[in-house]
C-alpha cells in the first residue's frame, strides 16, 4: 500500500519547529486524493516523477525538482514513476516571505545538502540550535529559487475549464479556435480574450503547452520520443525534439537527467 503524505501531515506531539519533514518512496501509479495542509509543503523530487493537480493547473515535478505548495491550498498528487520523495511542512507563520501559490523550482546542489542535513536530526532537537539554523537558511534559499515553468494553468470558468480539462487528456484533439469558442458560447474574439485573461496564455500557447505537459508525463511513465511524437501528433519524431527543446533547452533525454546546480 502506498504511503501518503497527508496520513504524515502533522507529527505526533505539538509542533515546535517551524519546519518539520520526512521521506518517503511511493509506488507508480499511486495518488493522493485531494486534500490541504494547515502547514505549506515542500515536495522535492529525488528520483521519478510527479504531477499535483490544484484548482489553478496542474504541476509537473520531475527529478531533482522541487513544488511548494502554501498551506491551506487542495491539491490531489499523482506519482508517474516510482519516486522517491523528501517532504518538508513549514508552519505558516515562518512562510511569510513563501510565495502565496503554488510554485516549481530548482533545487540546487546546496538547497538538497541543507535539506539533508536538516533531516538528519530528530525533530526534537529542530526548534533550536544548529538544527534551527539550518532550518532558517533552507526557507531563505526557497525564496531566493526562482521559479520553472513547469504549470498547466486552467480557467476558472465552467465552460472553458472544461473543454481545457478534456484538451489536457487528449492535447492531440484539441478543436480549433472557432470551435473551442463555439463550445463556451463566445465569440471567437471574446473566447480570445478570456482565456489570455484567466491563464495568461493565448488558446494556441495554452494547446502548445498542454502538448508538452502529456508529453511530459508520457516520458515520465517510459513511453520512448516516437511514440510520444505519434500520440501528441507531431510531425515526427525530429518536430517533438526540436519543439520540446525549443520550450524546455534540453532534449527529452536530458531533461530527466539530475540537473543540480551550485
Amino acid at each position: 500500500m502506498p504511503i501518503h503524505p497527508e496520513l504524515y501531515a502533522l507529527p505526533d506531539g505539538p509542533v515546535v519547529a517551524p519546519i518539520y519533514g520526512y521521506s518517503a518512496h511511493q509506488a507508480a501509479g499511486s495518488v493522493t486524493r485531494l486534500h490541504c495542509h494547515d502547514a505549506g509543503q515542500l515536495f522535492h523530487v529525488v528520483r521519478g516523477s510527479l504531477a499535483i493537480d490544484t484548482e489553478r493547473g496542474t504541476y509537473f515535478v520531475p527529478p531533482e525538482r522541487a513544488v511548494w505548495m502554501p498551506a491551506r491550498f487542495a491539491h490531489e498528487t499523482r506519482y508517474l514513476t516510482q519516486s522517491e520523495v523528501r517532504y518538508l511542512y513549514v508552519q505558516r507563520d515562518a512562510a511569510g516571505a513563501l510565495p502565496a501559490e503554488p510554485r516549481i523550482l530548482q533545487m540546487t546542489q546546496l538547497l538538497r545538502e541543507l535539506i539533508l542535513a536538516y533531516m538528519s536530526f530528530a525533530r526534537a532537537e529542530t526548534a533550536e540550535g544548529p538544527a534551527a539554523r539550518i532550518g532558517a537558511v533552507i526557507l531563505d534559499q526557497l525564496v531566493l529559487q526562482p521559479a520553472q515553468g513547469l504549470d498547466l494553468p486552467m480557467p476558472a470558468e465552467d465552460r472553458m475549464r472544461r473543454l481545457c480539462e478534456r484538451i489536457a487528456r487528449d492535447p492531440a484533439a484539441a478543436p480549433p479556435l472557432t470551435e473551442a469558442a463555439e463550445s463556451c458560447a463566445l465569440s471567437v474574439r471574446s473566447f480570445e480574450r478570456r482565456i489570455q485573461a484567466e491563464t495568461g496564455l493565448s488558446f494556441r500557447s495554452w494547446c502548445r503547452q498542454a502538448r508538452l505537459f502529456r508529453a511530459l508525463e508520457l516520458l515520465a511513465s517510459g513511453c520512448s520520443v516516437s511514440d510520444v511524437a505519434f500520440r501528441l501528433g507531431y510531425e515526427g519524431p525530429s518536430a517533438f525534439v526540436a519543439t520540446f527543446r525549443k520550450a524546455f533547452g534540453v532534449t527529452p533525454g536530458r531533461y530527466f537527467e539530475p540537473s543540480l546546480t551550485a
